[in-house]
């Protein structure tokens, strides 16, 4: 955490354009017209010349009242009107200023621009202030063509402007550009007309009537009534949002009708809240000036009186992003450009939620997939291929644009490959050896020049420094590197709106490497409290847990229909489910239909559903179909969801409820390396590698087998396919996903099929342990063979050192077989575009390096550094080992797609049984079989 950051902060400059100078001098007397303008291409022939036709571009005519200037051609008309401008300061004399424009500067514009407002030229105006002063007029008595001050002050951009050039803290507190307005009025008083206690400015003398009438404001015969559906939002939290009826009259005054819902006589005393929401909409809140306000409008101390008052409304503040006082009433109604009619939209208790829910990173991600109750912000982003939803950038930039904050800044640094090299090993690594020139064109081929790491910085709409993440992470692609470092702020930047605490809030910005400036950040989302129902980053559930609670995970009464195919999901695997979600109340013969997808694709294991679901996911095969009850999550979520906002807050609020999740498991899509090596090999890999360890299980007569990093199963329940000498067959891994995965494929192949269906009609017992390869546990000491295939390329690198002199020293089998990618074949694997995506052009480059085989690899090894580490590890233990592979062949480069080292305990070394006699046994069985 840091409290500045001053060479972070740029110093932003405002410039004033020579066609808004030439505004601020001419007025409507300064007439701007473009014309297109079709320049001729003239293409050479040996004695021909063709004409062609070149680029549109576009010519300005600016005449003023004593000249005309006309511009040179331009692709864009803007530049065309700015030349012109441009070219008539220059007769005039005139140079723009190239600074700021004083406070001075500003209040003459805000005098001059509050004048032009009630003017006889601005009436007729499609401005979306134009609606507004010719709806005054329809208005009775003292009313008649009084504007409330808050509507001049959020619907035109040039008095916004100006007042943030008095003032930047303007930007976001309304009550001090409604003083402004007020107190450049005050200016005009031979012009318009104020009055104490009273927010709103009226034209002293009448517009002529030849005015009126061109701006066809006359009342119809039978006005018309409009009926727009809006939102009472409460400020006590203690009450909830309720829909409103706005009854309006195309005769009438759309601001008197929000006042009189409001409790208020007339508009004067209604403000108005910046737009929210999409930028094309006119969603806002309208609340009721607070007194304090009305009886001093210049009070510095108004936020500390009306905080102590207890009456700012959290919800509405929250969602605006703007102090919001009392009650208010949430509509989408007012006047938009080009155009005289008044635009409305209804707003229901769905779309209210889901601005609420649009507030947070995860709600943004939830929302881009369509699946409020489902998705949830993954917690690390794999390769485009497998991410669903926007991407963390995309993620990151609407998060700023919602919260009206700068664009985030994102910078590179490229990385020499020898320096990614050297700041991986870890120490106990071997010492490097020279490579010869062979191998360093080799590696030249294989490598790209440089890698990318990547920073971001997140400024506030003032350019005040807020939060910089500087991660260490080094990445191929540039836009892997972007990517991650959006996920790794949207993850911080969720732990804040959960509500944690401050000095947690620290932690995690220590561990994700982000620096923010407190003071500024807390500022800017000091108004951005979590949503009722979180508390302390727990999500307050509601339904009380029946005792078939599935462990720990919270789904409750789970049930499995249909029929078991045997192909299950796997880490990195993207799934493909329908499903449906209910809202279901305790002892009622109702439920609520929140949420259906008919296909909904996610990966495995990177945090992307809800846990209570990817935990059901792991128990299905393809075509298996699930019923399970979970936990109500908060109302947000719920009604978000909902059609049937009325029902589902009712049920909510009086009864004790769950949601029900329906789901059928359609497909199973492998992670990319199971399928580039099935396409690749037939055999497929996997099955190679099988036959490799079957071969040599066969030759040793081994009577016992440990897989060390058994996962689901697969490799022990293939052995059961082949006639061998095996008794005992061993699983050890730290997943309980997979290991409650290889229990059921295991015990469905041992426990339910006679001896004349097990080819491996030898085994007696089989046991399957919770624990890590790199712990040992007597109970699996001196093994006939033990197996690691495809394994420590999954660990750190240092584990997989710790985890070879572990096996090597303390298991001890009498034979070991590893098996691990060799990094050097990928270029052939991924050369084939197995995956059927096309690469992204802006990426690929002629030395580009191959990507890992897969998103959870931590490292793959050239032929090398396998050869390196095993031989060492041989060594050391008094093991002998011998290389080979599978997949290609040894002696063509780039040799093996999957290389194994075989180790092999001599047979007059000792076992050192009673080294391990005492040990403890730290493994935990979570399976075990016997044969009766």
């Amino acid at each position: 955490m840091e409290t500045g950051d001053p060479s972070a902060v740029a110093v932003r400059k405002v410039t004033i354009t020579p066609k808004a100078i030439i505004h601020q001098k001419f007025g409507t007397n300064a007439c701007y017209k473009v014309e297109e303008v079709q320049e001729p291409v003239q293409i050479d022939c040996p004695g021909l010349v063709i004409p062609q036709k070149g680029p549109c571009l576009y010519r300005c005519h600016l005449q003023l009242p004593e000249f005309s200037v006309v511009s040179e051609s331009f692709k864009k008309k803007k530049d065309a009107e700015q030349s012109a401008a441009e070219m008539a300061l220059e007769k005039l004399g005139i140079k723009p200023a190239t600074d700021s424009p004083s406070v001075e500067d500003a209040w003459d514009g805000l005098i001059a621009r509050v004048s032009h407002l009630f003017s006889d030229e601005f009436l007729p105006s499609l401005h979306p202030l134009g609606g507004h002063f010719r709806a005054a007029l329809r208005r009775d008595g003292d009313l008649y063509g009084s504007i409330p001050v808050s509507v001049t002050a959020v619907c035109d951009a040039k008095i916004s402007n100006l007042c943030r050039l008095i003032n930047p803290k303007a930007d976001s507190n309304l009550f001090m550009v409604i003083s402004f307005i007020m107190r450049a009025a005050a200016k005009l008083t031979e012009f318009v007309v104020t009055s104490n206690g009273q927010l709103s400015i009226k034209r002293k003398n009448p517009y002529p009537t030849e005015i009126i009438e061109s701006s066809t404001i006359e009342e119809s015969v039978s006005p018309e009534t409009i009926l727009v559906e809006a939102l009472h939002v409460p400020y006590s939290l203690e009450k909830t949002v309720q829909p409103v009826t706005l009854n309006m009259s195309s005769s009438g005054y759309y601001m008197d009708v929000i006042a009189q819902k409001l409790g208020l006589t007339e508009a004067s005393k209604v403000l108005v809240s910046k737009n929210i929401g999409k930028g094309s909409s006119d969603t806002r809140f309208y609340f009721a000036a607070p007194e304090p306000f009305l009886l001093d409008l210049s009070s510095d101390h108004l936020h500390v009186k009306l905080h102590s008052e207890g009456s700012l409304n959290a919800r509405a503040s929250y969602i605006c992003g703007q102090d919001i006082y009392g009650d208010a009433i949430m509509a989408s109604v007012g006047y938009t450009w080009r155009s005289k009619d008044l635009f409305s939209e209804d707003m229901s208790l769905r779309l209210y939620y889901r601005m609420l829910i649009g507030k947070t990173p995860s709600g943004i991600y939830k929302l881009s997939r369509e699946a409020i109750l489902t998705a949830e912000l993954p917690s690390v982003f794999s390769m485009k291929t497998n991410w669903r939803g926007c991407f963390p950038k995309e993620i990151l930039s609407m998060f700023c644009r919602r919260h009206r904050l700068s664009e985030p800044v994102f910078s590179f640094l490229n990385v020499p490959s020898k320096e990614i090299s050297e700041s991986s090993r870890s120490l106990k690594k071997p010492k490097v050896i020279e490579p010869a020139e062979d191998e360093i064109k080799l590696s030249q081929s294989l490598r790209s020049e440089s890698s990318f790491r990547c920073e971001v910085k997140i400024f506030s709409k003032s350019q005040d420094w807020l939060i910089h993440c500087s991660p260490k992470e080094i990445y191929k692609k540039q836009n892997d590197s972007v990517h991650n470092v959006s996920l790794k702020v949207l993850t911080w930047l969720n732990a804040y709106f959960t509500g944690i605490p401050l000095e947690k809030l620290n932690q995690w910005a220590d561990a994700l490497d982000i620096r923010f400036c407190t003071k500024n950040f807390l500022e800017v989302f000091v108004l951005c409290q979590p949503a009722p129902n979180v508390e302390n980053g727990e999500i307050q559930g509601i339904f009380h847990v029946s005792k078939d609670t599935v462990a720990g995970s919270g789904v409750c009464t789970l049930s499995i229909e249909g029929r078991d195919c045997g192909v299950c999901p796997l880490s990195g695997s993207l799934l493909c489910i329908s499903y449906s979600v209910f809202l279901i109340a305790e002892g009622e013969n109702v439920n609520v239909h929140l949420e259906s997808n008919d296909e909904f694709e996610f990966e495995m294991g990177n945090g992307t559903v809800i846990p209570q679901l990817e935990t059901v996911v792991t128990q299905l095969s393809v075509g298996h179909s699930a019923c399970f009850n979970i936990n109500v999550p908060s109302q947000e979520l719920v009604l978000g969801a909902a059609a049937d906002s009325a029902t589902t807050l009712y049920l909510l609020d009086s009864k004790i409820c769950c949601l029900e999740y329906r789901i059928t498991l359609l497909r199973i899509t492998e992670p990319l390396e199971e399928r580039m090596e099935q396409a690749l090999f037939s055999p497929p890999l996997s099955n190679q590698r099988v036959e490799y360890a079957v071969k040599h299980v066969k030759e040793s007569c081994a009577n016992t087998l440990v897989d060390f990093g058994c996962g689901s199963g697969s490799l022990l329940s293939s052995l059961l396919g082949y006639t061998t000498s095996l008794e005992k067959i061993v699983g050890v891994d730290i997943s309980l996903k997979g290991l409650s995965r290889a229990a059921k494929i295991l015990h469905s192949k041992l426990g339910t099929k006679s001896d004349a269906d097990v080819p491996c009609v030898g085994i007696k017992s089989a046991v399957l342990y919770d624990g890590s390869i790199t712990d040992f546990d007597s109970r699996l000491f001196g093994f006939d063979i033990g197996t690691c295939l495809e394994v420590i390329e999954h660990m750190e690198e240092d584990q997989a050192y710790l985890f070879g002199d572990v096996v090597l020293s303390s298991f001890r089998p009498k034979i070991l077989i590893v098996s691990t990618p060799n990094y050097e074949y990928n270029v052939i694997l991924q050369a084939s575009n197995i995956n059927g995506q096309e690469e992204d052009p802006e990426e690929k480059t002629p030395s580009q390096a191959p990507k890992f085989r897969n998103h959870d690899h931590k490292f793959e090894w050239t032929r090398e550094q396998f050869n390196r580490w095993a031989s060492e590890l041989a060594t050391t233990n008094g093991y002998t080992v011998e290389f080979s592979g599978v997949g290609g062949s040894g002696d063509v480069e780039p040799g093996f797609a999957s290389q194994i080292a075989l180790f092999r305990r001599p047979l007059q070394s000792p076992d050192n049984v009673s080294l391990h006699e005492d040990a403890a046994e730290c493994y935990k069985v979570i399976w075990e079989w016997h044969r009766e």
